[in-house]
């Protein structure tokens, strides 16, 4: 397989570090592996004010900032949000799109839209008790619909790296045509245990026209399984 670049995008609450794992596989593979940490979600980072057209610049200013092409880009989770905003961008750049456990955005419909209404009123409760208008991880969730099964450190040292999430990342939508009509292949990937979206993973991967491929694990299998997940990313 020619050598390849990937641009992983990591989702709500993660950082570039979340991808480390798959990243290193990746490399030892012969592919050259970029992870990105969107703006709010560094840490120490000042998430006030930010909108989701904050984190589609910053992916689409890396890839322009070191050049590349032929790029697959790839995002976990709410990640799908800010690489479908920058793959309208930078279609001349991008060789294919993969989907991993992540929304595949609607034109129009923001985060906060794909859920039920009962989530939504808890995130805008968070936010609005947050002085930087950012919504918090805590063990319970991360218990519950992250990690659920695994050991009870991991899941507290995993709650510990989690950044509070900037809010406007959720409440706004991408309004833009559907990411199939850019002519990019495109794939989904799904953890076969994810709790964690508020739809089915394989209605997102029809939105996409194609059948999910399974890797073993929950929302977080790209830290728990970072083998099957990285060998998914590589078999076309």
């Amino acid at each position: 397989m020619p050598p390849r670049t990937y641009v992983l995008i990591p989702g709500a609450w993660h950082g570039g570090w979340a991808w480390r794992p798959v990243a290193e596989r990746l490399r030892a593979a012969g592919h050259r592996a970029i992870t990105l940490t969107l703006p709010g979600l560094g840490d120490g980072d000042d998430p006030t004010g930010l909108r989701l057209q904050d984190a589609v610049d910053h992916v689409v200013n890396e890839v322009e900032r070191l050049d590349l092409t032929g790029v697959t880009l790839v995002a976990h989770s709410w990640g799908g949000y800010p690489m479908t905003g920058a793959a309208h961008r930078l279609a001349g750049r991008v060789a294919g799109l993969v989907y991993y456990s992540a929304f595949v955005p609607r034109p129009g419909v923001s985060l906060l839209g794909e859920n039920p209404p009962e989530n939504v009123a808890l995130l805008r409760s968070l936010a609005e008790a947050s002085p930087t208008r950012s919504i918090p991880m805590n063990l319970e969730f991360v218990r519950q619909l992250l990690m659920q099964g695994a050991a009870e450190d991991v899941q507290r040292l995993v709650t510990e790296l989690l950044t509070p999430q900037p809010s406007g990342y959720w409440e706004d939508a991408l309004d833009i045509p559907e990411v199939t009509a850019l002519g990019i292949p495109a794939r989904y990937v799904l953890s076969e245990e994810d709790h964690a979206l508020p739809r089915p993973g394989t209605e997102f991967a029809a939105r996409l026209g194609v059948e999910p491929v399974m890797v073993p694990g929950t929302h977080e299998s790209l830290l728990t399984h970072p083998d099957e997940v990285a060998k998914a990313l590589l078999d076309d």
